[in-house]
């Protein structure tokens, strides 16, 4: 520092102009007060350390930042109303095919069930699982020892009447000699009238004992027929032509015929023509009726749709918990093999079918604006000349899954029909790709 008197005057007058500049800064930030002038000598003021003005600053900023925030959660949180459309869409013409959905079982025309009418053990078996069988063919031998026993026993039995005839005719014979000696003896007045009358007698025992011995062989006779009867059942023979599609019994199994006769296989006459058993509810069987198209899919090819035609609406009413179902049987044709017996069946029967008809969609009848009471015909909204919702009254025909006839009422093809609600940030979110849209507002 200079100590002569210029020297000392000029650092002076430095220091003083700094000292106004500092003054003013603080003065404006920290007290807002107009300007005063610094008189001259008087001691400098002194200024916040660095690190009290960050800390001042990060404050200002946190308050603001929670303001904003403040603001903004409010706007999220509050109820507003959004501004709400309608989706709407066109009376048009088109196909309209109204169907009925049933479940059923694929099974074969003609299924013969070979059963067993005698009772014994299963000495071998001549067909298995798919095998082409024709009609008369041995498939099944039950062992046929025991009535190979019966058939001898039964012959004896049939010997044994016979001998017993010719005793009877000998005694008739006999009895007929004395009959005709005790006559002579009784003209020559040898005997007396009762010993005629017994030998009359014993000739009539004689001949009814005959007859006995007569239906004693017809009796044997029909036992033996019997025995070879069963003799012969012990053969199974297939009494079609055909496939075997199940076969219910293995070599040793004894098969039991008492009250009912076991079913041995079950013969399949032909798998190129197979039929369809739906169960079709009370409600819908009265659009369904012989020679309807049907279309049915199975579990085994999904996308595969085999076609048929409704031969048999069977009336017999199947009721099971209180649910009444009638069989309807469905004709398909299966020259490729696919349908198997036993396979489910997803099918859906043309009731009714228009090409051409002025239909709507049937969103547009389940539209009702909110607070508007539900009505008891069927209406449809459209805009009025205002750009109002408005209703309009028609009769519906025929629907499907996704459309229904319009019969009368004041629709035009073109027309536009309100299917829904849509609102503003609906409308919004269908601009935005996939997983950038925001969530819903909260209310």
């Amino acid at each position: 520092m200079k100590t002569d008197g210029d020297g000392h005057r000029i650092e002076g007058e430095v220091l003083e102009e700094s000292q106004k500049r500092n003054l003013q800064e603080t003065a404006l930030v920290r007290t807002a007060e107009p300007l005063r002038p610094v008189a001259e000598g008087e001691p400098p003021t002194r200024l916040p350390p660095p690190r009290k003005r960050v800390r001042l600053g990060m404050v200002l900023s946190v308050m603001c930042a929670m303001i904003i925030a403040g603001v903004a959660l409010w706007n999220w949180l509050s109820p507003t109303t959004p501004p709400v459309s309608y989706k709407t869409a066109l009376v048009d013409r088109g196909l309209i095919t109204a169907t009925v959905t049933a479940t059923g079982t694929v099974n074969p025309v003609v299924s013969v069930q070979v059963g067993s009418q005698v009772t014994g053990k299963i000495k071998a078996l001549y067909a298995d699982f798919n095998s082409v069988v024709t009609q008369g063919q041995v498939i099944a031998q039950i062992d046929p020892a025991i009535y190979h026993s019966r058939v001898n026993q039964a012959r004896a039995s049939l010997s044994n009447a016979q001998g017993g005839i010719l005793k009877a005719q000998a005694a008739l014979a006999q009895r007929k000699l004395e009959l005709d000696r005790m006559d002579t003896l009784r003209r020559q007045e040898f005997v007396s009238q009762a010993d005629l009358d017994l030998a009359r007698t014993n000739f009539r025992d004689a001949a009814a004992q005959v007859e006995v011995a007569q239906a004693q062989v017809d009796q044997a006779q029909a036992s033996l027929s019997n025995a070879e009867l069963d003799l012969g059942y012990t053969t199974i023979y297939s009494p079609v032509n055909g496939i075997i599609v199940s076969r219910n019994v293995d070599v040793g199994q004894t098969v039991a015929a008492s009250l009912q006769a076991p079913t041995l296989f079950v013969i399949a006459q032909d798998l190129t023509k197979m039929q369809v058993d739906a169960n079709v509810s009370e409600s819908d069987i009265g659009g369904v009726a012989e020679g309807k198209e049907a279309e049915f899919t199975v579990d085994a090819y999904p996308t595969t749709p085999f076609k048929g035609t409704v031969v048999q609406v069977r009336n017999a009413p199947i009721s099971i918990q209180n649910v009444v179902t009638y069989d309807v049987v469905v004709g398909v044709d299966n020259h490729d093999l696919k349908l198997k017996p036993g396979m489910t069946a997803n099918i859906s029967i043309v009731t009714s079918r228009k090409d051409d008809a002025l239909r709507v969609p049937n969103a547009a009848l389940r539209f009702k604006p909110p607070g508007v009471p539900i009505e008891k015909k069927k209406v449809v909204w459209t805009f009025g000349g205002e750009g109002q919702p408005q209703t309009v009254p028609i009769k519906a025909g025929i629907a499907d899954s996704l459309f229904t006839e319009v019969l009368e009422g004041q629709l035009r093809e073109g027309d536009r029909v309100i299917v829904g609600l849509e609102t503003s940030e609906q409308a919004g979110q269908k601009t935005l790709p996939p997983g950038f849209g925001v969530g819903p507002k909260i209310r």
